[in-house]
């Protein structure tokens, strides 16, 4: 199926690089149109030099209102409306024990991830509420669904992205604006590289890396996939899906694992004291 994004804007932030950018790509493949922020400017440059005419970047720093507020307005003001909004921007952020984490570097964490969600939340229902349509989609994690999954602040931070997907999600509804959030596990990017491996060129050992520690066996988390997580909460096919948070996990916070489980091999019914069989 091709086209389930024509005629459609959509503003990503973090969209110079990993899962930011590969959404943008697959949101292109599907006849949108795409705005980027980021600011890393000069990547983003290449990145639309190399999408295409249908795509266009401006520097924004999420922690800043104004430019959260301005990356929205250039999109209005060259394309008419904003038709998707996708909270990309994040940062692995503050490392180490509780005991010695920073402050400042705590803060700064939160600010990316949660202020840049709700500044982000805020100005695409600004101008999606008279239009009373819309999807607003936020890049939570795992950390956010499940303990000790992340350092610290990047654990609070996507928990509290969730809540404030579905509390937004409820307001938002009545005017037809749709708000969910995905939760990645690994996925091959490079800021992934280079958390697990120092080096944020590293795509290839990553992957490999990351498909040895993988759930589904031998498959690594891509930024493809969440890109068509993406894809799906922003159009039609998702019409009502509101307020969810989609895990893109290879079933890791399930338990899933690609070790044989205990159950894999016929076993007796076990009753008290021990004893086998019915």
């Amino acid at each position: 199926m091709a086209g389930r994004l024509a005629s459609k804007v959509a503003v990503i932030t973090g969209g110079a690089s990993g899962l930011g950018a590969a959404t943008a790509r697959r949101f292109l493949e599907e006849g949108a149109k795409v705005v980027l922020g980021d600011i890393q400017d000069e990547l983003g440059a290449q990145v639309v030099g190399e999408l295409g005419l249908d795509a266009s970047f401006f520097h924004c720093d999420v922690t800043v209102e104004g430019d959260v507020a301005n990356l929205i307005d250039r999109a209005i003001s060259m394309h008419g409306a904003v038709d998707v909004m996708i909270n990309s921007a994040g940062v692995v952020g503050a490392r180490g024990p509780i005991s010695t984490t920073i402050a400042a570097e705590f803060e700064r964490t939160m600010a990316i991830h949660v202020n840049g969600c709700f500044y982000g939340m805020k100005h695409a229902a600004r101008v999606m509420q008279p239009r009373e349509s819309g999807a607003i989609i936020s890049l939570s994690s795992i950390a956010g669904v499940q303990g000790g999954r992340g350092p610290h602040a990047y654990a609070a931070a996507k928990h509290a992205i969730i809540g404030l997907t579905e509390n937004v999600a409820a307001e938002l509804c009545r005017y037809g604006i749709r708000v969910n959030c995905i939760a990645p596990g690994s996925i091959a990017t490079p800021m992934v590289a280079k958390a697990h491996l120092d080096d944020h060129e590293a795509m290839e050992a990553v992957v490999r890396e990351l498909a040895d520690l993988s759930p589904i066996k031998g498959r690594s988390g891509m930024p493809v996939d969440v890109a068509n997580a993406a894809l799906y909460l922003a159009c039609e096919e998702s019409g009502n899906t509101n307020g969810h948070c989609l895990v893109i996990d290879g079933g890791l916070t399930t338990g899933s694992s690609s070790r044989a489980p205990f159950y894999s091999e016929p076993q007796l019914f076990l009753a008290e004291g021990g004893r086998t069989g019915l």
